[in-house]
């Protein structure tokens, strides 16, 4: 990509044929202008992965085109201006050390606007003390934290994860971010939606159920407008990030419940009972919200049903295709008060949208 591809011209067209093209697929719904949050046009990515091409005795980073041929990556325009330093400063450590470099097959960075950096070094090949040594060493150099992957291997040089800090309407959240676990890619954006979805709650009340919680990225800043929140999330990792980001930001009105929307469903309608549900009595909730964040398969409809019993409804999406097959349903219930577009992949055709719905007769 050449610098031109990422002026504010170039930018601001993609982002009108983005709206454009939501404007159009939810012109079937009656709802409010939509409110569209930008990106940076460079630099806005905090997590990047590039496969390593191996050429006799020297390597590269390499991305492939949509011919899947590879193309050497030298800087990073999306990428955060810390992968784009470490890319610089990587690439020459491994071409330097021949333990670093042989059977080097992927190269993964995560990146926090803290400042702080994980790179994750992957293998086809046991890892062994020695390569422990020379990755420390690596880390003391690059300032970085340092995973190496393997078969059946998973080696620390410290930690697995960093430490994010986000600014929601001048407050400071801090977020664990866990290697290989889902975190938003754009910070910038990702505080808009924070803001955007605390702004709009406003005045609900009551309690709050999540589905779908990750890390708490959403529920942290949520539980200031609620006077209990309770929170789902099947991957445990995830959860435990939860738990300990709940912790570090000291709040004390937000419970954790280690399973799936359509398990915490059953459970919600007495089908099942689950032990992981022991240490929560659902009876002493009183729900005004739900909150939503699916995958890109969206809603299931039992799920989706659940949702229409709520007065109010946040709704985040990563498809907005299956956002607009779930909201067939949940309009026939509720009413679309906000609606937004969130350039979360500012150049590709993906995009984040957030709805408020509230139920018919309490608007």
């Amino acid at each position: 990509m050449t610098a031109n591809d990422f002026s504010p011209a170039s930018y601001q067209h993609q982002l009108n044929e983005k709206l454009t093209r939501i404007q159009q697929d939810f012109s079937g719904f009656s709802h409010p202008p939509i409110q569209v949050f930008t990106s940076s046009e460079k630099h806005y990515r905090m997590r990047a992965e590039f496969r390593v091409w191996h050429k006799q005795d020297r390597s590269e980073f390499v991305m492939f085109d949509a011919d899947k041929k590879p193309y050497s990556i030298t800087e990073f325009p999306v990428g955060s201006l810390l992968i784009n330093k470490l890319i610089g400063q990587l690439l020459p450590a491994i071409n330097s050390d021949e333990l670093l470099r042989h059977k080097l097959y992927q190269v993964e960075f995560l990146t926090a606007q803290s400042g702080e950096s994980l790179i994750t070094l992957i293998y086809h090949k046991e890892l062994t003390a020695e390569w422990s040594e020379r990755a420390r060493q690596l880390k003391q150099q690059l300032g970085a934290d340092i995973i190496g992957r393997s078969r059946k291997q998973k080696l620390l040089i410290e930690r697995d994860y960093v430490i994010e800090r986000m600014q929601v309407l001048g407050r400071e959240f801090v977020y664990q971010q866990v290697e290989a676990s889902f975190t938003q890619p754009n910070a910038g954006v990702c505080e808009k939606m924070l803001a955007w979805a605390v702004e709009n709650s406003k005045g609900f009340g009551g309690d709050l159920l999540e589905l779908y919680c990750g890390n708490g990225n959403f529920t942290l800043p949520l539980s200031q407008n609620f006077s209990k929140v309770l929170a789902t999330e099947v991957a445990k990792s995830s959860v435990d990030s939860a738990q300990f980001n709940i912790q570090q930001n000291q709040i004390n009105n937000i419970q954790i419940a280690r399973m799936s929307s359509e398990e915490f469903s059953q459970a919600m309608d007495g089908v099942r009972e689950f032990n992981r549900l022991r240490h929560i009595n659902l009876a002493d909730y009183h729900f005004s919200t739900i909150f939503v964040d699916p995958p890109r398969a969206g809603l299931d409809p039992h799920t989706t049903s659940i949702t229409q019993r709520f007065d109010n409804i946040i709704y985040i999406s990563c498809n907005p295709e299956t956002l607009r097959e779930n909201l067939h349903t949940i309009t026939q219930t509720h009413e679309i008060t906000a609606f937004a577009l969130f350039d979360q992949f500012p150049y590709t055709h993906h995009a984040e949208c957030g709805v408020i719905l509230k139920k018919k007769g309490t608007v």
